[in-house]
């Protein structure tokens, strides 16, 4: 029997999206996270908003340049967990192998986008999905149900 008035807490909150293997499907998967975290209240500009952007753009545009397999596409889930205040970031594709970090030479232009998830995440790491190829995932720290804006002590 349900309580009239009693209702659980929204503690986690999931968005999930399918985008085609391009740079342009990268893009759009990108915009569409920025709009469903804004809808979850984090503010664009805050340190959460931005950590987690930085980290869907890398690891959305990782897909598409290094997991391509023609006529297949990638897919994007986001996790937050307001209780615990972790955002996790997945991306799969469908191309075997793992990713790695590499040491890219001082005039290289590339190649720093594992480095940079690194060092804006909480921890990341690579597993293998259901079905071919893999799932890179990241997790951010975006605060527990009020996101961390950045103005600690203001």
């Amino acid at each position: 029997m349900t309580v009239p008035g009693a209702e659980v807490p929204v503690t986690v909150r999931t968005f999930a999206h399918r985008f085609s293997s391009t740079r342009r499907g990268a893009r759009v998967a990108r915009l569409l996270a920025e709009h469903r975290l804004t809808d979850w209240g984090v503010p664009r500009g805050s340190r959460a908003f931005d950590a987690a952007v930085l980290v869907i753009a890398e690891l959305t545009s990782n897909a598409v340049l290094h997991g391509l397999v023609p006529g297949r596409d990638c897919a994007l889930r986001l996790t937050w967990d307001t209780g615990a205040g972790v955002l996790r970031i997945e991306v799969s594709d469908t191309r075997p192998g793992r990713p790695a970090r590499g040491e890219p030479a001082a005039e290289c232009d590339r190649g720093r986008g594992l480095l940079l998830v690194e060092a804006v995440a909480l921890r990341w790491g690579v597993r293998d999905r259901n079905g071919p190829g893999k799932t890179v995932w990241a997790e951010c720290a975006a605060g527990g149900g009020r996101p961390d804006t950045g103005d600690a002590g203001k």
